[in-house]
């Protein structure tokens, strides 16, 4: 197996810079009221010269660094840049197992068999990531899961870490047993007090060493050597269908976004029927010249594949949207969720 990493630098603080960029060369730091209880959820990399880091209280970044600029986070906003990050992998690597909002495993080996040419599909990836979204990645790519998660945070931002077959055991010896996905404050305790400070001490471990008693402590043994049998989590549902149109100039013409739109819910409505499905909710997405993105939804009663209602309803989020924020757009799109099966009409 070849399995790659993909973790997003600081993602919550980079898409407010994308939003906002007179924050690119400040201390950043997406959380909480620091005049209160409130966490840190991310710090860009300015902020993380203060030693700020996330879950420490925002009264404490605070402290560290009385200049920055405190945010509260837009989780509606990060799940738009989201779904568009992972919808761009998957036309590179259709195999992922999205592990969170801003991480997840590639499957590479589906397509690049060979490490030469999954280190050059990795490279691919971010480059494409970066050139579509603005968005900075790290890449861990190695035989395991485990072991491509570690190599992902090696040399972040923007990194990329690949960790050949035979190479696992060596990669993983350094580094501090903390980060051996499994270890947690008391784990970490517990062995430190028995002298194993790092992943290559739990790894010279004897098999029947006490320490590593019942299935957890076999399973980190076996993970310290980079062994990981895991395969990647897939859902074999598809949940949602969208279509969406990168224009070569910036389109502020409402007739002309329309008449996409409407082309656009006309091929949905294709591939609902040909599935046998109907949606109850159709979402807008648009992306400004600047590379924000804003999505529109709304959901129906009863699901639909009529492309004349997909279409209407698309428009009118988009007319939404851009009451909001009006001027040109880059980028716009649909998609239909809420997937269900044609309901049939039986006569008894």
């Amino acid at each position: 197996m070849i399995v790659a990493h993909l973790d997003l630098d600081a993602f919550f603080a980079a898409v407010e810079e994308l939003e906002n960029p007179e924050l690119r060369h400040v201390p950043l730091v997406v959380g909480g009221d620091p005049q209160g209880r409130g966490v840190v959820c991310t710090a860009n990399y300015v902020a993380r010269r203060y030693g700020i880091g996330s879950a420490m209280s925002c009264a404490e970044a605070r402290r560290r660094c009385p200049t920055g600029v405190f945010v509260r986070p837009r989780h509606t906003l990060y799940r738009d840049y989201s779904r568009e990050l992972w919808s761009i992998v998957r036309e590179m690597v259709p195999i992922v197992e999205q592990a969170g909002i801003d991480e997840g495993y590639l499957d590479l080996g589906e397509v690049a068999p060979a490490f030469d040419d999954a280190r050059a599909l990795a490279e691919t990836v971010q480059a494409v990531v970066r050139a579509r979204t603005r968005l900075s990645c790290s890449l861990g790519v190695g035989t395991s899961k485990v072991v491509a998660k570690i190599a992902s945070d090696r040399r972040k931002p923007g990194g990329l870490t690949v960790v050949r077959p035979g190479r696992e055991a060596a990669f993983l010896a350094p580094l501090p047993l903390r980060l051996l996905p499994g270890i947690g404050p008391r784990a970490d305790e517990k062995l430190r007090a028995a002298g194993i400070e790092t992943i290559g001490d739990l790894a010279a471990l004897g098999e029947d060493d006490p320490l590593l008693r019942g299935k957890v402590g076999s399973m980190l043994h076996e993970r310290a050597r980079g062994i990981d049998p895991r395969q990647l989590e897939l859902s074999t549902e598809r949940i949602s269908i969208s279509q969406e149109e990168t224009f070569p100039q910036d389109v502020g013409e409402t007739e002309r976004l329309h008449d996409e739109l409407r082309r656009m819910s006309a091929r949905l409505s294709e591939l609902l029927r040909a599935r046998g499905k109907t949606a109850r909710t159709v979402t807008t997405k648009i992306r400004y010249p600047d590379f924000s993105i804003r999505t529109r939804s709304t959901s129906l009663p009863v699901g639909t594949d009529d492309a004349a209602r997909i279409g209407e309803l698309a428009c009118a989020l988009l007319d939404r949207a851009l009451r909001d924020r009006p001027g040109p757009l880059r980028l716009v799109g649909v998609g239909v969720s809420g997937l269900a099966e044609h309901a049939q009409l039986s006569l008894v």
